[in-house]
């Protein structure tokens, strides 16, 4: 995969050449793409954390749901984080997020719970968002098993689990369900309308681009759908009219990344709600670049996800 050279990548990302061609155009042969390239890493080190997948009851008239729980030996406070892995709504599982979750569990010394909820198309909007409520909902319900206190849990989730976690939050809020006590939305996919100019500028960057997020959002909300006029708040939370009573947020953003200017009005809509924010831009990476683990805006952003749960949850 070669970066177009009109934009301004941080010389250090260059490594994106190493990164497969992946066309989300066929949904089935990407996963299996994904599921063998993900086959061939190495297992990561575990030191320190007791992880077990665990089956848990799903949504109402819905199948359970599996988790996997990461469990420090020594826990920093009696926090937790719900983790919503990325993948454009249509990608992604347990495993696609386990090296980071790891690593949070790890650096902020908290109970992190994933949760495998289900993909579109073969299941679109609500059923995921309704999966990771039941797991929000279960984890608030069980948080003495683990040590924790069920009002200092929080929601971590990057791309598409960035829009599924602000939309968790909203969901929770209406239902006056379980308390969050942070959503950390990493590059967040907010927005079915595409209409940015970050969105509308950004049709071949690389890993996410227009044409990707236009088959995204076709796939959880259904063909025609999009940009539509009654579309829920809870399957784009761009859309919500009503940010008050929400939980402070960190909200991170990609200079090259179609997602950008969504993500950013999010933060601007949240601090006009009166909701604490803090919204950190990165120079010169794209969706997905902090894969790069040894370019040096990649470390930055490492480093600053587990200062920035660690003081949020008060580990």
């Amino acid at each position: 995969m070669k970066v177009p050279t009109k934009y301004a990548i941080d010389p250090e990302l260059a490594a994106v050449e190493q990164f497969p061609e992946i066309d989300s155009s066929d949904i089935v042969a990407v996963r299996a793409q994904i599921a063998q390239m993900m086959a061939q890493v190495p297992a990561p080190d575990t030191t320190g954390l007791t992880v077990t997948d665990r089956t848990i009851p799903g949504p109402q008239g819905a199948s359970d749901v599996l988790v996997r729980i990461y469990v420090p030996d020594v826990a920093a406070a009696p926090v937790g984080i719900l983790d919503v892995h990325g993948g454009g709504f249509i990608l992604g599982d347990l495993d696609s997020s386990h090296a980071d979750n790891i690593a949070i569990a790890r650096g902020v010394g908290a109970v992190v719970v994933s949760v495998d909820y289900r993909l579109a198309p073969e299941n679109p909007f609500p059923a995921g968002l309704d999966d990771c409520y039941a797991a929000l909902a279960w984890f608030s319900d069980h948080a003495a098993e683990f040590g924790v206190d069920p009002q200092r849990i929080a929601i971590h989730g990057g791309s598409a689990g960035g829009g599924l976690c602000a939309a968790l939050a909203l969901l929770a809020r209406d239902r006056r369900g379980p308390s969050i006590a942070f959503q950390y939305l990493g590059i967040p996919e907010l927005d079915d309308r595409l209409d940015t100019g970050s969105m509308t500028t950004f049709g071949d960057t690389p890993t996410w681009n227009r044409p990707a997020a236009v088959r995204s959002w076709d796939a959880y909300l259904g063909k025609g759908r999009r940009g539509t006029h009654d579309i829920s708040p809870y399957a784009a939370p761009a859309r919500a009219g009503d940010l008050s009573g929400l939980p402070p947020a960190y909200i991170s953003a990609k200079e090259f990344d179609p997602l950008r200017d969504e993500g950013i009005a999010y933060a601007t809509a949240l601090l006009a709600a009166g909701i604490p924010v803090e919204l950190h831009l990165f120079p010169g990476t794209f969706h997905g670049s902090a894969a790069i683990t040894d370019a040096a805006v990649s470390q930055r952003e490492a480093t600053e996800r587990i200062a920035v749960l660690r003081k949020a949850l008060g580990a």
